[in-house]
């Protein structure tokens, strides 16, 4: 009986040895472990030479595609000099047609504006039946022709149409008239400011606007002062390409004009006009007009959508905590079975404190668990008043 407490001590040796002995040759392996990872090829990455091929691919479109007509379309229009050039643009008929798409979309635009910050506060920020229809039919003039559009009004507003007895009677004309180059121009571009701002409404949630409701804001300093702030650069965006598409037009409007020259004629018609009479230098004179505004267009589009991409990234973002930086595989282990040693060793200490042979033991147990806490605190990477 008085050899039994030796004997424990004796197993309590052995098993810190072979515990020693593991943590060393797991840090002796973890330097192999991280060759080999490190060696091993990314999975999501391709080889150069295919990145190479698809972004020379890609290049080679573009110039062919986009550059090469954009630089024909100025060569073309400056082919005669610059004295034709302006005097192409300076034709009562190029200044009628230029005057009439700057009218349109000054109408279009905003009622666009205002029906495309309607639909998506609806659609985002409220559950009611017919939302599922509502977003449909948003979409409904990307799947219809510009063309089918434009003879939609026809049927609607035309002499011959469900109103046009009533319209003739009271001397009211909209067809072959800026009436309906207007109504034209806002039906193929409505979606385009309510898509741009439902997803961005949608990812931001309902958070903030509950928040100034819960401290007693009204619903219109809710919209002025939290919603339109957080979606301006998303407005911005659809407002643009609205813009864009009510100038460049060219389906529906077709239909709806009458083609009368120096009336309701607008750029893109003007310029199908004289390339008909074969008037090329002053018909690409006039689509210059419309080519610098479509690269002004893409200037002010790539900057509102740098400013949106951010908003919807800072707005999926959750405020949690990440957990310590990340180590290397080789620390990662060493510091895994190291720990594990230890605990191992001072579970076994502590459990043999009670021996006469151990008087000191349990102070010196108490002693590293002290010291291992004052270690965790000074490693944790929260510190007070960061939370």
């Amino acid at each position: 009986m008085s050899r039994r407490p030796v004997d424990d001590v004796n197993d309590v040796n052995d098993v810190n040895r072979a515990d020693n002995a593991a943590a060393v040759a797991a840090v002796a392996v973890a330097p192999q472990a991280s060759q080999k990872l490190a060696r091993r090829p990314d999975p999501v990455s391709e080889p150069r030479l295919v990145r190479w091929l698809l972004t020379g691919i890609a290049l080679l479109f573009l110039a062919l595609f986009l550059v090469v007509p954009l630089i024909a379309v100025f060569y073309q229009a400056l082919n005669k000099g610059l004295g034709f050039y302006l005097e192409s643009l300076a034709d009562p008929d190029a200044l009628a047609a230029i005057r009439l798409t700057v009218i349109t979309a000054a109408i279009a635009v905003p009622l666009n504006l205002v029906f495309g910050l309607a639909a998506s506060w609806c659609i985002a920020k409220f559950e009611f039946r017919g939302k599922a229809l509502l977003t449909t039919l948003i979409d409904l003039p990307f799947s219809v022709s510009p063309v089918i559009s434009g003879l939609i009004y026809v049927l609607m507003f035309g002499a011959q149409g469900w109103f046009g007895p009533w319209l003739q009677d009271h001397n009211v004309q909209i067809i072959f008239a800026v009436p309906g180059i207007v109504l034209a121009t806002i039906f193929v571009t409505f979606p385009f400011v309510a898509r741009e701002l439902i997803p961005l409404m949608q990812a931001q949630g309902n958070d903030e606007e509950e928040a100034a409701h819960v401290l007693g804001a009204s619903g219109w300093q809710i919209f002025r002062r939290v919603t339109l702030p957080n979606v301006k650069w998303g407005l911005l965006y659809g407002v643009i390409l609205c813009n864009a598409r009510a100038m460049g037009e060219f389906g529906a409007v077709s239909v709806v004009s009458g083609h009368i020259r120096g009336q309701t004629d607008t750029m893109p018609l003007h310029v199908e006009i004289l390339y008909n009479e074969y008037n090329f230098s002053a018909a690409f004179a006039v689509a210059s007009v419309l080519a610098l505004l479509a690269l002004v267009t893409l200037a002010l589009k790539l900057l509102a959508e740098r400013h949106m991409s951010a908003e919807l990234s800072a707005a999926s973002e959750v405020p949690a905590y990440a957990g310590p930086p990340m180590q290397s595989a080789a620390s990662h282990v060493a510091s895994h079975a190291a720990s594990h040693a230890a605990s191992h060793t001072a579970s076994n200490t502590a459990s043999h404190s009670a021996s006469p042979l151990f008087p000191q033991s349990v102070n010196a147990a108490h002693a590293a668990h002290a010291a291992h806490a004052s270690q965790q605190r000074q490693q944790h990477p929260l510190k007070q008043g960061e939370l």
